[in-house]
């Protein structure tokens, strides 16, 4: 008996405790859906750049469509449904042609296809190159899996393509030090990254691209953006970037950009960013110059897309290999978490608000009877845990007992 109680005490947790869960997995669940309450279908806002998406496997076992969460609460309750996180430039997809005679009830004057949307094998309940469920019902312990920031796939760490996974960036606690990751596969389309300085790199062993991480837990230090020549002196000499053979042979000044025409009508501090006409601060042909791919995944540093050079060469290159979205800021995860995050404060202090309002809105009776049903709970509860053996554990039969003396307290009065 006794080391049955243990084994049930072990499992009891604090209030204090349980209320910091519940709290963490509303943000948790802000995070993911980004805000959104699921009250409207998403399909007027079009293409989003980034949403919480899911797949109905009852309605499309074939994987081919994409729900937003309104109409997965609404359309699709009691359904089999895979939360796919989220997925970018995606369009709801629920009571299109693909659902066969199935309506959105939320919106069902939809077109017959959303031709720009993507689809992969999550839209099935797999993910990884092992094609696995997640959670897998056949492991023993759940592990966390990684996305590309690319292909937006989801992967374990022993299948990203590494020898062990201490060659993943991380501090002494085993926190990530990467703000971005780029599978073996997506590695290849983005090899020309390689052409950039170190300081986009995360960790100590990428490549020949390191740096040096701070100690600070907070990921990286951040990386200077592209402004002017985009990185110190010190980087861009450190990497001996050279200007392609088809640049003009005039000498480059120091401490300016590398690239075409570089020294003679660009200023050091011209940003490409506003303006997409200034000199190349890579300076070489992403074409021709890129390094061939490994197959080796990327793990990319914080802000790194800040460093991207934005001029109208290179902006071309990134539309023309479809990874026109990595220079977009708004298109990083850390970005979305951070506007719902936003969103999270400003419905809390909109609740808090109304709170206010309501109970200023009532008469003094309500008023009375409201703050003296709030001293009855303190009380009882006060008089709960003087009287409870502080060794023992809270039952629900306790908590049940709480309120049904105040029912009968209630009663009497």
């Amino acid at each position: 008996m006794a080391d049955a109680f243990e084994d049930e005490a072990e499992q009891t947790v604090s209030i204090q405790e349980y209320l910091k869960d519940v709290e963490d997995q509303e943000l948790e669940a802000d995070l993911v859906l980004g805000g959104d309450e699921g009250k409207e279908c998403t399909y007027n806002n079009g293409y989003m750049k980034r949403q919480a998406i899911f797949s109905c496997l009852t309605c499309t076992p074939d994987g081919n469509a994409g729900l937003c969460t309104a109409c997965s609460l609404s359309c699709h309750d009691g359904h089999e449904i895979v939360e796919l996180w989220t997925k970018r430039n995606f369009r709801c997809d629920c009571g299109n042609s693909k659902f066969g005679e199935f309506f959105c009830k939320l919106f069902p004057n939809k077109d017959v296809e959303n031709v720009e949307n993507s689809y992969n094998h999550n839209f099935k309940g797999t993910y990884c190159t092992c094609g696995r469920p997640y959670p897998d019902p056949d492991a023993e312990e759940q592990v966390e899996m990684i996305q590309c920031c690319v292909c937006e796939d989801w992967f374990h760490e022993e299948h990203i393509g590494l020898d062990s996974s201490d060659e993943i960036p991380r501090d002494e606690e085993g926190e990530p030090l990467y703000e971005d990751f780029i599978c073996g596969t997506c590695s290849a389309v983005c090899s020309f990254l390689r052409l950039y300085p170190r300081a986009i790199w995360a960790g100590e062993r990428q490549h020949a691209d390191t740096i040096n991480v701070s100690k600070d837990k907070d990921v990286v230090e951040d990386i200077p953006s592209a402004c002017g020549s985009g990185f110190s002196e010190k980087d861009i000499s450190s990497e001996k970037i050279q200007a392609p053979t088809s640049a003009k042979s005039e000498p480059v000044p120091e401490g300016l950009p590398l690239g075409e025409n570089s020294g003679q009508d660009k200023k050091p501090n011209e940003c490409t960013v506003a303006n997409p006409n200034a000199t190349c601060i890579i300076g070489v042909d992403l074409i021709a110059d890129s390094p061939k791919s490994e197959g080796k995944p990327m793990f990319l540093s914080k802000n790194w897309r800040d460093a991207l050079c934005r001029c109208e060469r290179c902006s071309d290159f990134f539309k023309q290999r479809s990874i026109g979205f990595l220079l977009d800021k708004e298109d990083s995860i850390v970005e979305y978490e951070k506007v719902a995050k936003q969103k999270r404060e400003e419905k809390l202090q909109q609740q808090e608000g109304a709170e206010i309002n309501l109970f200023n809105n009532l008469g003094h009776v309500e008023k009375i009877e409201i703050l003296n049903g709030i001293a009855d709970i303190k009380d009882e509860l006060r008089t709960f845990l003087e009287s409870f053996d502080s060794s023992k554990p809270i039952t629900s039969a306790d908590v049940h007992q709480v309120f049904e003396n105040l029912a009968k307290k209630r009663r009497r009065v």
